[in-house]
């Protein structure tokens, strides 16, 4: 069964918490239309600016979206400008008010989101998809995953019949609960056709309780310093 279903679903609730936290009622498929809305915004808003995840809450007057992101500078702006747009925007979206929170991806290369959408990205811009799945996998395994897996699927090279070809270093125990295993789908668009992208990242074993939270180990930006902030990259000291 773990061979067949999203990993990440199969574990809500055992080691992964659910990305929409609020009770609906009648209106429960208003609420679910206005999240797919707000995070289709939003991704589509900072597109550049490595987005992995929105998580929404929702409260009787306020909804708190947090952004899961590998440059949180982008976001936040200088002095904070870019966030206080944002929010406004998804003001009148929702006609509700909204918070804003952002955390920092500090290891980007073990976000099967991230990693997709970089794979993707590359291939768009007719690079090699063998040579961009194989650094992919390089950058996690130097990032101590414990696996991950690649699945390409489509056209590629331009053939005229379609196939998959799948890239695997370490382990991915699909059907071990307690494995953390991120998981991600993008897509790539060429010109001989969109290319389906699948990512499986193993980052460990997970023993004993955890906080069932997508945000657990990530740190919280601070807007106060947005101006100083370029894509989450800390700045080298001279010497």
């Amino acid at each position: 069964m773990g061979q067949k279903t999203n990993p990440i679903g199969n574990r809500l609730g055992i080691i992964r918490g659910w990305e929409s936290n609020w009770y609906g009622g009648n209106d429960y498929g208003d609420k679910l239309a206005e999240d797919d809305k707000i995070r289709k915004y939003i991704h589509a808003r900072l597109s550049k600016a490595s987005v992995s995840r929105v998580i929404i809450e929702r409260t009787l007057k306020l909804i708190t979206v947090t952004v899961t992101t590998a440059r949180p500078g982008i976001i936040i702006g200088k002095g904070g400008q870019e966030v206080d747009k944002l929010k406004e925007e998804l003001k009148k979206i929702t006609n509700k008010e909204v918070q804003i929170n952002i955390f920092e991806i500090k290891r980007p290369e073990l976000d099967a989101n991230l990693v997709a959408a970089s794979v993707a990205r590359q291939i768009e811009s007719r690079i090699s998809f063998r040579r961009a799945i194989k650094m992919a996998i390089a950058a996690a395994m130097r990032m101590n995953a414990e696996g991950i897996k690649i699945q390409i699927s489509g056209r590629l090279n331009g053939a005229e019949m379609a196939r998959s070809e799948s890239y695997k270093d370490g382990r991915i125990p699909l059907s071990t609960f307690r494995a953390d295993i991120d998981y991600a789908l993008q897509e790539a668009q060429t010109t001989y056709g969109k290319l389906g992208i699948k990512v499986w990242i193993m980052k460990g074993e997970v023993y004993g309780k955890r906080e069932l939270s997508p945000l657990v180990g990530m740190q919280k930006g601070d807007s106060s310093k947005g101006g100083k902030q370029e894509g989450g990259r800390k700045q080298r000291r001279r010497k």
